[in-house]
């Protein structure tokens, strides 16, 4: 049952001592952080504190975690591509429907048409140009699966930004459907064929356990994440988290849904591991390719894990001690 007292503080999940990868992490790290932050910060559109914020983000560290093997230019572009998608996170959180369509189009377009479309827009600019470096050396697959699942993901934030208009909470089963979209993740995961040079067939990419351990792998960095910036987002009164929706559909308090959704993150870890197990063999060239891009998911799972108490995002200076103690002090609702 909820209880009526007003918590204070809430205790996280011990995930980093329940996901077992070893993290990687590249060499290239220190150059393409400068080298992104220079493309961001371009033209000085970015700043004070929102140019502050991006220092303490860290994507780099994200990238040279998630993407270890990567060549540096390669890591450069999917740098590039994490900050740009925090950057959309960021805007996406004051849009309305309409201005996240707008967007999408701006953005969508560009994909498409990365050589013709132009837009003053400074996203469209951005979007050509990180995708021009991209589609240098990513096979078609890999470019086909980045404008779809890029289009996945704006069309499930509009949904999220009529569901914050309207003051909706969703049911779990919606939300879960709807987050594997908003995350950014699918994307991201694609990146991972690209920063390998891997050309993987579709019918490899589309088998079931390829997609069970991508839907493993993406559920953990989600969930995960709701639980690692609820404090933040409920300051706000944003409640496009998970942790919300379980509250209010089984009648929790604000730990025991915590817990609950721990122990969903500690189940999908586990799904990743059995799902590994059971791959089929496609022959040694393909297998090997395979082993490549479930690998970089893994890195995506351990890596996003570390990189949340690395990040200021979440935890503000606070991320080392929080790991430590894995206790949250709830921060005061925002005037």
């Amino acid at each position: 049952m909820a209880s009526t007292s007003t918590p204070t503080k809430f205790i996280i999940p011990d995930l980093v001592s329940h996901c077992t990868f070893d993290i990687r992490i590249s060499r290239h790290r220190k150059q393409i952080t400068t080298e992104t932050k220079k493309w961001l910060f371009k033209g000085d559109n970015l700043q004070g504190k929102v140019r502050d914020k991006f220092h303490g983000l860290k994507a780099g560290t994200l990238s040279a975690m998630c993407y270890p093997h990567a060549a540096a230019p390669h890591l450069r572009v999917c740098n590039d591509f994490l900050t740009y998608l925090f950057h959309l996170d960021n805007l996406s959180d004051d849009m309305d429907d309409q201005s996240t369509i707008t967007t999408a189009d701006v953005v969508l377009n560009s994909l498409y048409h990365p050589h013709t479309y132009q837009s003053p827009a400074r996203v469209g600019k951005m979007t050509r140009d990180f995708y021009k470096r991209m589609i240098l050396t990513a096979s078609p697959g890999t470019q086909q699966r980045f404008i779809e699942t890029f289009d996945f993901f704006f069309q499930s934030v509009t949904q999220q930004a009529q569901d914050r208009t309207a003051g909706v909470i969703p049911d779990l089963e919606s939300y879960i459907a709807l987050r594997r979209d908003t995350s950014g993740c699918k994307p991201s995961f694609v990146l991972i064929e690209y920063a390998n040079n891997l050309d993987l067939p579709d019918e490899v990419m589309e088998h079931p356990l390829i997609a069970s351990l991508g839907e493993a792998a993406n559920d953990l960095v989600t969930w995960s994440n709701d639980i690692f910036s609820y404090n933040v987002e409920q300051s706000k009164g944003d409640t496009h988290n998970m942790i919300p929706v379980v509250m209010n559909e089984q009648n929790l308090e604000l730990q025991s849904a915590v817990d609950f959704v721990g122990e969903m993150c500690k189940q999908s870890i586990d799904r990743f591991i059995e799902d590994r197990a059971a791959l089929p063999s496609w022959g040694p060239e393909i297998d090997r390719d395979v082993d490549i891009y479930v690998d970089g998911l893994a890195d995506w799972i351990v890596g996003s894990l570390h990189w949340s108490f690395m990040t200021e995002r979440y935890f503000g200076k606070s991320g080392a001690a929080v790991k430590a103690s894995r206790v949250v002090q709830l921060l005061p609702l925002r005037k």
